[in-house]
């Protein structure tokens, strides 16, 4: 019975928001390595991320959840729907719906596009660009009865293009696969070269289309946010990393060895100092063009790994949100739960960085 009373309180409240009202998110959070990024299957995909995470995420404030998901979870080679992920997916969409958050549903990750991979067919394979908007039109056969008012897409994430060009072309072919049976759904379209803040001006949407959220990622100085992060150059840096101020101390880049100094220098002295009014140009210059155009803009990931001295990482929050929350640009941070990037480790919250993500 109380199984039943909550599914029928879930589905009042997505009944309660009407297709008349608009998409609006202010502060979100990731849901990383569950559907995406992620060799979990099963159960223990099941347990990573539960109806009590979503509890949970509500009750420190946030108001919206991203959820990555890539396609060789979602979908077999021949792009037949995998029961058992979009089940999950469902899940969490009832979840949010139980407890009044909405959701962008972003494709994280494609066969044919990975942001960090050599190759990426989906720029210059017609066949490869069908099969991104079939995804598309597959998620939309699954989603579109939850109300516009309550959940969003997001296209795919972090394009990396040549030319950007070739990422607006691709927009392009996709946004219009959506709009085949959504012409109401917001569709969030983030930026060429790692949703860079600096290439969101690069853009083109349709001027005709209102339901379009612009996105770009932050994660900026990078050598600060990913130090030591495994999979980057920044796993070398042989001294510590602070923030604000010069990155690298005086004193750490006398001590380098010439090869450091060759790779590192630029986080010393006057060229790698950062503080809140750097951070302020760069988010500006994003938060401006989204405005030329006449756009909404979301920070859809900035984060920091848990790497670097925690009242640092606490400050870099305070200055990226404050700066957000000036300009009125809804944000999402990366990540939730994972141990390295997470505001809530295992579901445990870094308490004053989650003050910060929600006290908006």
């Amino acid at each position: 019975m109380k199984q039943i009373i909550l599914l029928l309180a879930a589905l009042a409240c997505i009944v309660s928001c009407t297709s008349n009202e608009p998409f609006t998110i202010g502060k979100g959070v990731n849901i990383s390595h569950w559907l995406s990024q992620s060799d979990a299957r099963g159960e223990a995909r099941k347990a990573y991320f539960t109806r009590d995470d979503v509890q949970a995420i509500a009750e420190m404030g946030f108001d919206h959840i991203r959820i990555p998901i890539d396609e060789e979870q979602m979908f077999d080679t021949a792009l037949n729907p995998e029961p058992e992920a979009f089940a999950l997916l469902h899940d969490a969409l009832g979840w949010c719906g139980e407890f009044g958050l909405r959701a962008v549903v972003d494709l994280h990750i494609l066969r044919s596009h990975h942001f960090n991979a050599a190759e990426k067919p989906l720029f210059t394979d017609p066949a490869a660009q069908e099969a991104f908007c079939n995804c598309w039109r597959k998620l939309s056969a699954e989603l579109k009865k939850y109300p516009v008012s309550m959940v969003a897409y997001e296209l795919m994430n972090e394009p990396v293009a040549d030319d950007p060009e070739q990422w607006n072309d691709v927009v392009g072919k996709c946004l219009a696969a959506v709009r085949e049976t959504e012409p109401q759904r917001t569709v969030v379209i983030g930026s060429n070269r790692w949703q860079s803040f600096d290439m969101v001006e690069k853009l083109k949407v349709p001027a005709g289309d209102e339901n379009i959220i612009l996105s770009f990622h932050f994660y900026n100085p990078f050598m600060f946010t990913h130090y030591h992060a495994s999979w980057t150059d920044m796993k070398d840096i042989p001294c510590a990393v602070r923030y604000p101020g010069s990155l690298i101390s005086d004193e750490d880049y006398e001590a380098m060895s010439d090869e450091m100094k060759g790779r590192f220098g630029y986080g010393a002295g006057e060229s790698g100092y950062n503080d809140r009014a750097t951070l302020e140009k760069q988010i500006a210059r994003a938060a401006d063009a989204a405005a030329k155009m006449g756009r909404s803009i979301y920070l859809g990931e900035f984060g920091t790994l848990a790497t670097t001295a925690e009242e640092d990482r606490v400050r870099w929050f305070e200055d990226v949100v404050s700066l957000c929350n000036e300009r009125d640009i809804a944000y999402a941070a990366w990540d939730y739960k994972s141990r390295d990037f997470g505001v809530a480790p295992d579901g445990k919250p870094r308490q004053e960085i989650v003050d910060i993500l929600t006290r908006r």
